[in-house]
């Protein structure tokens, strides 16, 4: 599986930004797609995953800003990040993992928000 993310960028704190990620090659279904995120010096962190079998699922601190969604068609998972803060400067990771089988990772995408 090839997973290929867009829209990263700079955004001043208080904006908002929207990414994309598109899955191809070999897609088993039922899958979970969704973002990470790692900060300089931080640990890999969970932003939100989506899937047929068990919906969203937000980290706790993100919830209300971040909206994950998904187009099962063409394959691709969205974020849609509002009221975006210093704290969410970060490189953002797409990920891809059937329910039975290996969780594949983006390239990973800058997100700077700046202050």
């Amino acid at each position: 599986v090839q997973l290929q993310a867009s829209g990263g960028g700079l955004v001043q704190v208080g904006g908002s930004l929207r990414l994309s990620c598109a899955a191809s090659g070999t897609i088993l279904n039922p899958n979970i797609m969704g973002w990470y995120r790692q900060a300089p010096g931080k640990q890999r962190e969970l932003v939100a995953t989506i899937s047929s079998v068990f919906g969203t699922n937000y980290a706790d601190s993100l919830k209300g800003r971040f909206t994950i969604s998904r187009d099962n068609g063409k394959n691709v998972v969205d974020l849609q990040m509002t009221s975006l803060e210093p704290e969410d400067t970060a490189v953002y990771y797409c990920t891809f993992k059937p329910l039975m089988g290996l969780n594949y990772w983006g390239q990973g995408t800058q997100v700077t928000v700046s202050s």
